[in-house]
């Protein structure tokens, strides 16, 4: 059930920034789509899942703290710069579990997956705020 609702939340909030969005929207939004993708390819099976560092989930954070981090340094907005921080605490989850291979696999998944949600949720409240000031800037011209 919980990914049927990130997937939902993922198809809204893509959809609504891609609609709605400036072009550090659009990117985000695509970034998420692709990395939710790759990863489902790369995902150890449910079985092992989360006992080894996920190296090719690890590959795929660490390329979209890069589209994140890339966004946030040449966008004028402040919201970037919260989804390059939070995708990068995602991207240390794969740190501390090779460096603490006794870490929970309970833990490790979760720390893999929590970030996902505030990070959508700020790309949300990121492509609203433009379009109100998109908005503001169309009325005052």
């Amino acid at each position: 059930m919980r990914v049927f609702i990130y997937l939902a939340l993922l198809l809204a909030v893509t959809v609504y920034a891609l609609r709605r969005g400036d072009r550090d929207a659009r990117i985000t939004a695509l970034a998420c789509v692709c990395a939710t993708a790759a990863t489902a390819i790369v995902l150890s099976p449910l079985i092992v899942r989360s006992e080894n560092v996920e190296t090719g989930v690890a590959a795929i954070d660490v390329a979209v703290l890069i589209v994140f981090v890339a966004v946030a340094l040449q966008s004028a907005r402040f919201w970037p710069l919260w989804v390059s921080g939070l995708q990068l605490t995602t991207t240390l989850a794969h740190v501390i579990k090779l460096i603490e291979p006794g870490l929970l696999n309970v833990a490790y998944g979760a720390a893999m997956r929590f970030w996902s949600y505030p990070i959508l949720l700020i790309l949300a409240i990121g492509t609203y705020r433009a379009g109100l000031r998109t908005q503001h800037n169309t009325h005052s011209a």
